[in-house]
């Protein structure tokens, strides 16, 4: 099995995960350095996560892993899964940001309620969190607002106005 590592800022002496703010979407980042989005899903060995609000950010922990695929596509024969321990440490994210992801393991991060985003090129994460920032203060499209209304920070009612 796949060892994972979190680093939490704590505050008190509970170790759980820390809850989320009101009106917050907790997003992962994939992440080599912990400064910038510059991973694929497989072959991330950090992810950065924080929770994002329409007035900024707050770090909630760094996950840590050890077995890490490499970005050439290929698979393990063994029958180890890499993708399934992420995906459980990731649980209770919303967003995942990331360089790519394989189609397999796009229907795990789904199948978990964490929706999967593939950025172009490599970005700082702040870049990627001002991003998501400027989501939430403008009119969300339509796959952000049914994530949002699933996290329970929109109504998942249709919001018209009278023309």
């Amino acid at each position: 099995m796949t060892a994972v590592r979190r680093l939490q800022l704590v505050t008190t002496d509970e170790m759980d995960k820390p809850e989320r703010p009101a009106g917050a979407v907790r997003v992962a980042i994939a992440t080599r350095d912990m400064k910038g989005l510059n991973a694929h899903f497989g072959s991330a060995s950090r992810f950065a996560v924080y929770d994002v609000t329409k007035e900024g950010w707050t770090f909630v922990e760094a996950l840590a892993f050890d077995d890490i695929s490499d970005e050439s596509g290929a698979h393990k024969t063994d029958g180890d899964d890499r993708i399934a321990p992420k995906v459980e440490a990731l649980k209770g994210c919303h967003l995942l940001f990331c360089l790519a992801i394989g189609g397999p393991s796009a229907a795990k991060v789904v199948s978990a309620k964490i929706h999967p985003i593939k950025v172009p090129q490599p970005s700082t994460i702040e870049e990627a969190l001002e991003r998501t920032r400027t989501m939430l203060n403008g009119a969300p499209p339509p796959w952000l607002r049914k994530v949002l209304a699933e996290a329970g920070v929109l109504s998942a009612k249709p919001d018209f106005e009278d023309d």
